[in-house]
């Protein structure tokens, strides 16, 4: 039996062959994933949130501690005149409990 036209493959050719397909394989992958990237979700503030988020900055930068008021404080401890009232005392301690 006799057989024209076909020769046996080459290893280089082969090899080539291969090549060549992981090589298309790569840039479908690479075109995928730019597109996938482009597709991503994405995320807008309304101007509610934006002004709460605004707000809430402004807050953090606040002193925890109100100097101005525990200097006040001190002072009226100080020249005698700092008074505590008993009965808002007592209703404050009703009221938590």
């Amino acid at each position: 039996m006799k057989i024209d036209g076909n020769s046996p493959v080459e290893r280089k050719d082969l090899h080539s062959g291969v090549h060549e397909v992981n090589k298309h394989h790569e840039t479908k992958k690479k075109k995928d994933v730019e597109k996938a990237d482009a597709e991503k979700d994405k995320i807008s503030l309304s101007g509610k949130a934006k002004e709460i988020s605004e707000l809430k900055t402004a807050i953090d930068r606040l002193p925890d501690v109100r100097t101005d008021k525990v200097d006040a404080v001190k002072q009226a401890i100080d020249t005698g005149t700092y008074n505590i009232d008993a009965r808002k005392i007592a209703q404050k301690i009703l009221e938590e409990l």
